[in-house]
């Protein structure tokens, strides 16, 4: 029985759910502009288990969500997820952020577009099908007029996550729709998470780093 431990803490939503062979018990996350994890997450944790009757040793694996994502949040809930790991003897798993963001919203057609905002006109993007399989893997985008118009020219344009808002002025094809109240949320790891454990695709505990994705393309400056 594969009863899998989920922590997403790379955005302001600070989640924790546990899964069984891919199946939801239990969850319990909160959504806070202050980034309370570190206040949260471990009781989170204790709550969740709490609420499915659940003891630690009877998990079978610890599933975080990997980035990217605010630098302090993923390093919370990296840390927590091997504290676990190795106090309880058991394997790592890391899940992609913008998948899970992306999983939130049912399209029939077209293209999802999952984004983080990260600063002034940057985002942090991946592009999903409707299917929600990866078209374009996460990469670190400056807002333009001509983003993504590959996509746009072809349908629907989905723009998901928190960067989506600052796109709104700058991407005016009609082809394009904006969602901003989607976070990444455990909820939405379970699929990714089993899949991976019963592959055997773990992370090494003592070496595994957060994805933070930090550099951007720099812009030159007008002569």
């Amino acid at each position: 029985m594969a009863l899998i431990l989920q922590l997403e803490t790379a955005s302001t939503n600070c989640s924790v759910s546990l899964a069984r062979e891919g199946e939801l018990l239990a969850y319990k996350e909160h959504n806070s502009p202050s980034f309370s994890h570190s206040e949260q997450l471990h009781l989170f944790i204790k709550d969740v288990l709490e609420a499915a009757g659940v003891s630690l040793q009877q998990l079978k694996a610890i599933a975080v969500s990997k980035g990217p994502g605010s630098y302090t949040g993923l390093r919370i809930g990296v840390s927590a997820a091997k504290g676990l790991c190795y106090a309880l003897g058991i394997p790592l798993i890391s899940t992609r952020t913008l998948r899970g963001i992306a999983l939130q919203k049912e399209v029939s057609s077209g293209v999802i577009i999952s984004m983080l905002d990260a600063r002034r006109m940057e985002v942090y993007a991946a592009v999903f099908n409707a299917a929600h399989e990866e078209v374009k893997p996460t990469r670190a985008v400056i807002i333009e007029a001509s983003s993504f118009k590959e996509f746009a020219e072809k349908g629907k344009v989905h723009l998901v996550g928190s960067g989506a808002s600052k796109c709104k002025e700058v991407l005016t094809h009609l082809n394009f729709s904006f969602d901003d109240t989607l976070v990444p949320t455990s909820r939405t790891m379970s699929e990714e998470a089993y899949q991976k454990f019963q592959q055997g695709s773990f992370e090494d505990v003592a070496y595994f780093e957060p994805y933070y994705l930090k550099d951007f393309i720099l812009q030159q400056k007008k002569k």
